[in-house]
């Protein structure tokens, strides 16, 4: 069993004068509020006048400022609107929404009454919101726009319990022809709300306070159920290994619908007092980060891959004096990182950074507003060779891990002490051990309840002295870094009996710039396969090269032989029965709109083997 390890005394970083300095920060404490409802009243008290939350408004083209007394009244207004449709103490509630302050004002009106929120992913299929809704019998759904209400009544036969969907935008008055008296927009709903403040009901910490539905790779999601106490838990651990501060500014892209970000980018950003603005879109991202400046980012890998390969195309195109200027860079930060974390001794060459910073670093640290203290990568593992180019920047990024069961987050890097080839160190009050094939075990206050109305699965993950099985292989080093290899049950089992962790492999081959995403196959085969989605940027300047065309030369033997290749040079460190033998490339980026991946980005393996089927097999038969 592994014991949080003590933390090393360290003053190098401008940011751990900051950590020590914990006096500037006005963290609300579990002595202080319990209850998610009772969080939000303690920081409207401390903090009424102060900016709670940020969103763009697109009609007067600005964003505007909302203070945690705006956001009160606002849930007031709320609340009412729920009584007088007669919300009852422990009723499912949805809500299928971009993050905003709508989805705020919902969150914190439904728990006041003591509603258990069921939060969606906004772009995910028909079928599988109406699975959820049937499953918890929601009774009221908050949807964006009417068209996903419209997506939603080919299952109406389902969905007998709704009795109100709440419109957040009725573009061009959908709602007049409607005809289902459900429906209401959100501004006619909240002006019908009781005159009097409903009476709030008693709510405990171990209550439930919500029920998140797992991606679900295969079959069916399960249900996960989170208590007011799983998640104050794991918020107020978070603040014990990465401080926040009221002055703080976090940037909120990823989905609420997942524990993520509702943990770390909404719950934490409360009890810190931070200012959460709210992003327009994924494609306008980089646009807002320019407006907003945050001083904390919460990431998943896909962002720094995608900012690294813009970084990779413009220095290709560039003269030959600016990749090696930036190379240079590169390393010295990195040199100078490995100093701090007093991993390596120092080396003249940190006498160059000076410049360096000015030249390189400080240009890239724009791109992310410039002014940010750090950003918390988690969801997937970030590719080491991606990690090692922005922390030499000066990108403080920190890895985590954790599961929707988990509250979610287990374990997480800090400043003083960053290791970005591991996933960090246990959460004070975690425990975790390895298990039976190296399983990752994991007790503590943040483990969820269970799974809603499963109990077989339910005693299958954890056991009775409390242990939860994470599904997840891992390492832990002498000093109580986590290292993950990948899930257990994805583990591919070569029919020579080599046993080979795909996540590891697919991690270094994407460690290239020209592979957007990959998955390996060979299960009960005699090698490995790799099917790869090519940069759709990089690969056409290449396939010139190569004198093929960029779509329909895709299967040719030449750029397969090129593929091999490369992924070959990414896979020195692998054993020999690891060789990539052959490839499927394909431009066809996968994502959660196709299937082909979940809403935390992680790969439906049986859809993407049943999509490449004929490919993966064509490829077996010629080798």
């Amino acid at each position: 069993m592994i014991q949080h390890p003590r933390i090393r005394e360290t003053t190098v970083y401008p940011e751990d004068i900051l950590e020590k300095n914990r006096e500037t920060a006005d963290v609300i404490g579990p002595d202080q509020a319990q209850t998610i409802p009772a969080l939000f009243r303690e920081r409207v008290r401390r903090s009424s006048r102060d900016t709670a939350y940020t969103q763009f408004d697109p009609v007067r083209q600005c964003w505007v400022d909302f203070s945690w007394q705006q956001m009160s009244d606002e849930v007031q207004r709320w609340r009412k609107a729920f009584s007088r449709d007669g919300l009852q103490p422990g009723e499912c509630v949805a809500v299928q929404a971009s993050n905003s302050r709508e989805w705020i004002a919902y969150d914190q009106s439904a728990m006041a009454q003591g509603a258990v929120v069921v939060p969606v992913f906004k772009d995910d299929r028909a079928e599988n919101i109406a699975y959820i809704l049937e499953h918890t019998r929601t009774g009221f759904l908050l949807v964006e726009e009417y068209s996903q209400w419209i997506d939603l009544e080919k299952e109406l036969e389902r969905l007998t319990e709704i009795r109100r969907v709440v419109v957040i935008l009725d573009r061009d008055d959908q709602l007049k022809d409607c005809g289902d008296a459900r429906v209401e927009a959100l501004d006619a709903w909240l002006e019908r709300g009781e005159p009097e403040e409903p009476a709030a009901p008693e709510i405990k910490p171990g209550d439930l306070a919500t029920i998140v539905y797992t991606s679900g790779t295969t079959g069916r999601p399960k249900g996960v159920m989170l208590s007011h106490r799983n998640i104050m838990s794991n918020a107020y651990s978070s603040l014990q290994s990465v401080i926040a501060y009221p002055s703080d500014r976090f940037l909120s892209f990823l989905p609420l619908s997942h524990m993520f970000e509702r943990t770390a980018g909404y719950y934490l950003t409360m009890m810190a007092g931070s200012r959460v603005a709210f992003n327009r879109s994924i494609p306008e991202l980089m646009d807002d980060i320019a407006a907003i400046k945050p001083t904390v980012l919460i990431l998943v890998p896909r962002i720094f891959d995608k900012a690294y390969a813009r970084i990779k195309t413009q220095l290709d195109e560039g003269p030959a004096i600016s990749r090696r200027l930036f190379g240079l860079a590169v390393s010295v930060g990195w040199q100078r990182f490995e100093y701090r974390q007093k991993r390596s001794g120092w080396h003249p060459k940190q006498l160059l950074w000076p410049i360096l910073d000015r030249l390189v670093a400080q240009k890239v640290a724009g791109r992310f507003g410039g002014e940010l203290r750090f950003a918390i990568s988690g969801g997937a593992r970030l590719a080491p060779a991606i990690s090692r180019v922005f922390i030499g920047l000066g990108i403080d990024i920190l890895q985590g891990y954790g599961l929707t069961e988990t509250s979610p987050v287990l374990a997480v890097n800090t400043i003083a002490r960053n290791d970005p080839s591991t996933v960090g160190l246990p959460f004070r009050g975690v425990q975790l051990r390895l298990g039976e094939n190296d399983e990752l075990l994991a007790k503590g206050p943040g483990i969820m309840l269970g799974y809603w109305e499963d109990p077989d699965a339910t005693a299958a993950c954890i056991d009775p002295d409390g242990w939860l099985s994470t599904g997840d292989k891992a390492r832990i080093s002498s000093e109580g870094y986590i290292s993950i290899s990948g899930r257990i049950k994805e583990i591919i089992v070569l029919s020579n009996g080599e046993k080979i962790p795909p996540a590891d492999l697919e991690a270094a081959i994407c460690d290239d710039p020209l592979f957007e995403q990959a998955m390996v196959v060979g299960e009960d085969r005699p090698h490995l396969v790799a099917v790869v989605v090519l940069n759709a940027e990089l690969w056409p300047k290449i396939a010139r090269s190569l004198d093929v065309d960029a779509e329909t030369g895709l299967d040719s033997e030449v750029a397969r032989n090129f593929a091999r290749d490369k992924i070959a040079g990414l896979m020195a460190g692998f054993p020999g029965y690891a060789y990539i033998r052959e490839v499927v490339l394909t431009l066809e980026e996968w994502q959660v709109d196709n299937g082909m991946i979940t809403p935390t980005l992680k790969l439906k393996r049986p859809v993407l083997i049943d999509r490449f089927k004929s490919e993966i097999e064509r490829r077996y038969t010629e080798t």
